[in-house]
C-alpha cells in the first residue's frame, strides 16, 4: 500500500472494482470491521502519531478522532443492510405489470484527499462512507502530518483488503499525479485555494467531487444566554486543537449589554483550562508549523488584546487570544483565522448580528447561544449555513444522523452516516416488466382510435 501510484495500480483497483467483490454487504461489513480493529489495536500508536504531528492531548485524540470514527463505524454497521435495501416505487397501472426500485449503486474507484488538522478522522471518516458504499479507495494524507500518514500507509494493509484500499503518501506533486487518473469521485478536504484546483482538475474527467472546505463560522451570544455556560463551551471549542479546527467559531458577536461579562467569563475558562502558561500544558496543542505560526502571531496585532497574546516560535505555540475592536476590513475579518485567535464584535440587535453573518460568505456552522427559542428561529430564517448548532459548539458534526457539508464556498455536498453513503454510491432505476401484455396499439401505426384511448388512459390514472 505504499507504492508509487500509477497507471498499472490505478488499472489493478479498476479491475478489482469490475470483478464485484466489493459489491457485497459481507465485503463491506469486513471493510468497516477491520478499520474498527485498525483504530482499536493500534490506539496507542494512533495517539503518539498525532502527538508528535500536532501535539494532540490523548483526550483529544480521542474525542475527535479515535472515538468518533469508532461511533461512525458502529453506525453505519448497525444500519448497512437498511442503507443498501432498493426502495421500491410504485408502478401506474399503465405500465403494469411491473417492478421498480431505485438501488444505490457503488461508484467505483474514490480518490479521498485528507487534511492535516484532524490528519486521522479526514481520511478516514470519508473512507467509512466508501467502503459502506462498496467502492474501492485511494486515501492521500496530508504529509504535514506525517506521523500519522506513516502509520496509515504502513498499517492499514493489515486491516483492509489491500487489493480494494490504497494509501499514497506524498506532498502536493503526488496529489497532483493522482489527479491525473479518472477517479469516479473524488473527496478533497482542505482549503478554498486547494479546492478551487482540485474542482479543476476533476472537471477534465467531468468527475463528481465532494469539497470540505471552510469559512468564517460565527458564535453569537444574545442577552438571553446562559453566560457562564456559553463561557466555558466557546473557549473549549474555539481553542480544542489550538483553534486548527474548521468548523471552530472563527469570531464572536456579543449582545453589549452583556459583552465585558462574557470576556471575562471566558478569560476565567481559559485560565481553568489551560492555567497561565498554555505554552506548558498537555491540554494545549501545538500550530502545525512556522509558516501557519507567523501568520497568526501578525493576526492577533490587528485588535485591542482582552487576553493571550504570548507566543513561541520554538514551541510553535500561540495561546489563546482574544481582541476587541477588530476593523472589519482587516485579515482577522476577512480571511478564515484557523488558529488561536478569537475577535469580538458587539451587536445591539439579532438583526444586525444576523446582517453581519450575511455580510460574508456562508459559512460552515454558525452557533447560537440564547434560552429563547424565538431567537433560533430568527436567525435560521435570515442567515444561510452548512449547519446551526444552539447553546452548543461542534456537536452537530459528531452525530451520525446529521449530514455534514458546507454551503457554497464553505463547501459542495455532505458526508457522515447515510449521507456519506449516499454520497460514495449513485441512485440507479430499476424497471423490470412482463413479456405480457402487450397490446398492438403501442406500437405503429397508429390510430386516432387507439390514441384517444391512450389519453383517456394516461389522463385517469395520472
Amino acid at each position: 500500500m505504499t507504492h508509487p501510484y500509477d497507471a498499472d495500480a490505478h488499472a489493478g483497483l479498476r479491475r478489482y472494482f469490475d470483478s464485484g467483490a466489493t459489491r457485497s454487504a459481507g465485503w463491506r461489513r469486513a471493510q468497516l470491521r477491520g478499520l474498527d480493529a485498525f483504530l482499536r489495536e493500534r490506539e496507542d500508536e494512533i495517539a503518539s502519531a498525532l502527538h508528535a504531528d500536532l501535539r494532540k492531548p490523548p483526550a483529544e485524540t480521542w474525542l475527535t478522532e479515535t472515538g468518533y470514527l469508532r461511533s461512525e463505524i458502529r453506525h453505519a454497521l448497525k444500519h448497512l443492510r437498511h442503507w443498501m435495501r432498493p426502495r421500491r416505487v410504485s408502478v401506474p397501472l399503465p405500465y403494469q405489470p411491473g417492478r421498480a426500485v431505485v438501488e444505490r449503486d457503488p461508484l467505483g474507484i474514490v480518490l479521498i484527499i485528507g487534511a492535516w488538522n484532524y490528519p486521522l478522522q479526514l481520511c478516514l471518516a470519508p473512507l467509512i462512507g466508501a467502503l459502506a458504499g462498496g467502492n474501492c479507495a485511494v486515501v492521500k494524507p496530508s504529509e504535514m502530518a506525517p506521523a500519522t500518514s506513516r502509520l496509515l500507509a504502513a498499517g492499514l494493509g493489515s486491516y483492509l483488503d489491500p487489493a480494494g484500499i490504497e494509501v499514497v503518501e506524498g506532498d502536493g506533486t503526488v496529489s497532483a499525479g493522482l489527479l491525473e487518473h479518472r477517479f469516479d469521485h473524488i473527496f478533497f478536504t482542505g482549503s478554498r485555494r486547494k479546492g478551487r484546483e482540485v474542482m479543476q482538475a476533476a472537471a477534465r474527467h467531468l468527475t463528481p467531487v465532494t469539497l470540505e472546505l471552510g469559512g468564517k463560522s460565527p458564535v453569537i451570544v444574545t442577552a438571553k444566554a446562559n453566560l457562564r455556560v456559553a463561557a466555558r463551551r466557546i473557549a473549549w471549542a474555539k481553542f480544542l486543537n489550538a483553534g486548527q479546527t474548521c468548523i471552530a467559531p472563527d469570531y464572536l458577536l456579543v449582545d453589549e449589554s452583556v459583552e465585558a461579562r462574557l470576556l471575562e467569563l471566558i478569560a476565567e475558562a481559559l485560565v481553568k483550562f489551560y492555567g497561565s502558561d498554555p505554552a506548558s500544558s498537555p491540554h494545549y496543542g501545538r500550530i502545525v508549523d512556522a509558516r501557519a505560526f507567523r501568520r497568526l502571531e501578525a493576526l492577533q496585532r490587528e485588535g485591542d488584546l482582552v487576553a493571550g497574546g504570548e507566543s513561541s516560535e520554538e514551541r510553535r505555540s500561540v495561546a489563546p487570544t482574544i481582541v476587541r475592536n477588530v476593523p472589519p476590513a482587516s485579515r482577522l475579518m476577512e480571511e478564515e483565522i484557523f488558529g488561536p485567535v478569537l475577535p469580538v464584535l458587539a451587536f445591539s440587535t439579532l438583526a444586525e448580528a444576523a446582517e453581519q453573518v450575511r455580510s460574508r460568505p456562508d459559512p460552515l456552522a454558525i452557533y447560537l447561544f440564547s434560552r429563547d427559542r424565538a431567537e433560533l428561529r430568527y436567525l435560521q430564517e435570515h442567515t444561510r449555513s452548512g449547519g446551526v448548532c444552539c447553546n452548543d459548539l461542534l456537536f452537530q458534526a459528531a452525530i451520525p444522523g446529521l449530514p455534514f457539508g458546507g454551503r457554497s464556498v464553505s463547501g459542495i455536498g455532505l458526508y457522515h452516516g447515510k449521507a456519506g453513503f449516499e454520497t460514495f454510491t449513485a441512485p440507479r432505476s430499476v424497471l423490470r416488466r412482463s413479456a405480457f401484455p402487450d397490446p398492438d396499439l403501442r406500437y405503429p401505426p397508429y390510430s386516432e382510435r387507439g390514441i384517444a384511448f391512450l389519453k383517456r388512459l394516461f389522463t385517469f390514472f395520472s
